[in-house]
């Protein structure tokens, strides 16, 4: 789930299972005895039923943390755990030695096992009811009784419903998504396209460039699926600001003067400013306006140097200098696969961030593989078709 999404949803769902929380206290333990069931005493059961308070008011706290600090998936755990493990609590004090018998299961508990879909966790799904099995199974053996049969049976029905519109949810999202997916990467090819019939020799750059940057990205192998997807867009569209570069410069087959690199220097930011709003592109938006930028600070636009420079923009721009020396262009040939492996090593702490270099060296042969295999004369023939 994407963290907007993922915070509007817990906003939610913490805020209902409040209401219920308290709701059902108010009703169970103050409204019934005093208008239904008279013969009941008034109030709550015991001193540590108080708990369940302090523990809600503790929950809170940390949601606002986690949530300041972008990990809202989390506070939908904290409060499970916390929930399960006070209601286990107050339940062996209540009842302990109590010859009344043991009941439990509330509205609160149905609806926590029945908006498991809305999460479209898997994971969370079977914690949660896992949780409430063995909460039950633990409050028979201590308070001995087989009374905790009743909510077990219950728990398995419900479990089961929440389970069916959990898999239906998430096969109605695969399908959204891999539809909006699909929309989204050919409208970014069009424009890719589009750019590249005023530049011919970089036709297929783009692509390649986001191949190799997201092969180097799954080398690394801390980035989420959803990180790639948006690295992997924003890398097709990472010379997309070269449209605002006249043609005269852009296909400039000799050395261009200081001031025409001025104006080929421009294109990170145009890029970046261009699609900003895109949604699924916005949150890799450093790295269109970052692969320029060089370890030793003399990049640009923005002069970055080190790790000031994002992560995923050094990884792009290692991938952005292998097929730019590998390919040919209006002004030189394609470089030998040894000779631009060598310019990397060389750029090592200086061009590029030391330690990518050092990845570099066990992805190159992957990429060698890739840029062999590329359907290279299928683009020429194209670019002839459209000559």
């Amino acid at each position: 789930m994407i963290p907007h999404e993922e915070k509007r949803t817990v906003k939610w769902y913490l805020l209902i299972s409040y209401i219920l929380i308290i709701g059902w206290d108010l009703f169970y333990y103050y409204f019934s005895p005093e208008y239904i069931e008279t013969n009941e005493v008034i109030g709550l059961p015991n001193k540590i039923w108080y708990l369940n308070y302090i523990v809600l008011l503790v929950i809170l706290g940390i949601a606002y943390y986690l949530n300041k600090v972008s990990k809202q998936d989390r506070i939908k755990y904290v409060f499970i755990v916390s929930y399960l493990s006070v209601s286990f609590l107050v339940d062996i004090v209540s009842f302990h030695g109590n010859n009344a018998g043991y009941t439990s299961g509330n509205v609160v508990e149905i609806f926590l096992i029945l908006s498991l879909p809305i999460f479209l966790n898997t994971k969370y799904f079977w914690s949660v009811t896992l949780g409430f099995t063995l909460k039950y199974i633990a409050t028979g053996i201590l308070l001995k009784t087989s009374l905790v049969v009743v909510p077990i049976v219950l728990l398995v029905i419900l479990s089961g419903l929440s389970f069916f519109l959990l898999v239906r949810f998430q096969g109605y999202v695969r399908a959204l998504s891999t539809s909006y997916d699909n929309q989204l990467e050919g409208i970014v090819k069009g424009v890719i396209a589009t750019l590249e019939l005023k530049d011919p020799y970089t036709r297929g750059h783009s692509e390649r460039v986001a191949k190799y940057a997201l092969m180097f990205a799954n080398e690394i192998g801390k980035f989420s699926k959803e990180e790639q997807k948006s690295f992997y867009y924003a890398c097709l569209l990472h010379d997309i600001g070269k449209v605002n570069i006249p043609d005269q410069i852009l296909m400039k087959p000799g050395k261009l003067t200081n001031e025409e690199f001025e104006i080929i220097k421009t294109h990170p930011v145009v890029g970046a400013e261009a699609v900003k709003n895109v949604e699924g592109i916005k949150n890799s938006i450093y790295v269109i306006r970052s692969h320029h930028e060089r370890w030793d600070g003399k990049g640009y636009p923005d002069q970055l140097k080190g790790e000031e420079i994002p992560l995923l923009a050094r990884v792009s721009a290692i991938a952005d200098a292998f097929d730019a020396m590998t390919s040919s262009r209006s002004y030189r040939d394609a470089m030998p696969f040894e000779e631009a492996y060598n310019r990397i090593i060389k750029g090592q702490g200086s061009q590029f961030d030391p330690l990518l270099v050092e990845k570099f060296k066990k992805i190159y042969p992957a990429w060698i593989k890739f840029h062999q295999n590329y359907p290279w004369t299928e683009k020429w023939e194209l670019l002839r078709e459209v000559e």
